[in-house]
């Protein structure tokens, strides 16, 4: 699933849109203001970002344009406003947003926008510079090939297991439908409640039940922390040692 960056000024539209898109599957990160929305889209680029028009710091299409002009505007972008006027919308659209949601935003319409967004293709700056680049004209001598016995540029052919570096996940062979513990045979909401709980009691274990510390952790508002806890039936108490 997509790891979705929502920007708004409002406590109460954070929360709702996280608790849909967090039941959707997506990972949600939360940011009030400009400000936040710019460290957390430096950190990491998300999958995807609403982003509130009108707020106190900086307005959504002034930081929009804040994106392009810095290179950073690689990812959809939909905007959400209850007050912005068709100019405002449409000037948004032209800078780069791919959407617009009206508040009250319904459900349906969320879903589909995100949808919709997350099936575009991602044209990063590497890969546009790549498309820029001159075709190799009729006629013109191709790159000549290693002639044998003759070493040619070397050329990395991943191994086994091993894609461009990176490790691939061994899953063992004696139960392939076991990964964690967690069966992959059963439906994925069911699955993911089970790594959610794995996932929520390690970090209170380690952060030794701090809901400060967990809420940071993970990155989910203290509300929603809760909410969630109480969704999985894990008690958030601090344990205390057995006499």
């Amino acid at each position: 699933m997509a790891r979705i960056l929502v920007v708004d000024d409002e406590i109460g539209i954070r929360e709702l849109l996280s608790e849909i898109l967090y039941d959707e599957g997506h990972t949600v990160e939360l940011a009030e203001n400009a400000a936040q929305a710019r460290a957390a889209r430096l950190r990491s680029r998300p999958d995807l970002v609403l982003l509130d028009i009108w707020m106190p710091d900086t307005d959504g299409v002034s930081l929009l344009k804040e994106w392009g002009s810095q290179g950073l505007l690689d990812m959809p972008v939909i905007m959400m406003s209850g007050h912005a006027t068709v100019d405002t919308a449409v000037e948004a659209t032209r800078i780069g947003a791919i959407d617009f949601l009206e508040k009250p935003i319904t459900l349906q319409k969320l879903l589909k926008s995100i949808a919709a967004g997350l099936a575009r293709p991602v044209v990063t700056p590497a890969m546009a510079a790549a498309a820029r680049l001159p075709e190799r004209r009729p006629g013109a001598a191709a790159p000549a090939a290693p002639v044998s016995g003759v070493p040619g540029p070397a050329v990395a052919v991943p191994q086994a297991g091993v894609l461009a570096g990176v490790a691939a996940v061994d899953i063992p062979d004696t139960n392939p439908s076991l990964l964690g513990g967690i069966s992959l045979d059963q439906p994925l909401r069911e699955a993911r409640d089970e790594f959610e709980r794995i996932y929520f009691e390690y970090h209170l274990v380690r952060e030794n039940h701090s809901m400060t510390r967990v809420s940071e952790k993970t990155g989910l508002e203290r509300t929603h922390l809760y909410r969630k806890l109480k969704q999985l039936g894990i008690d958030s108490s601090r344990k205390k040692n057995a006499s």
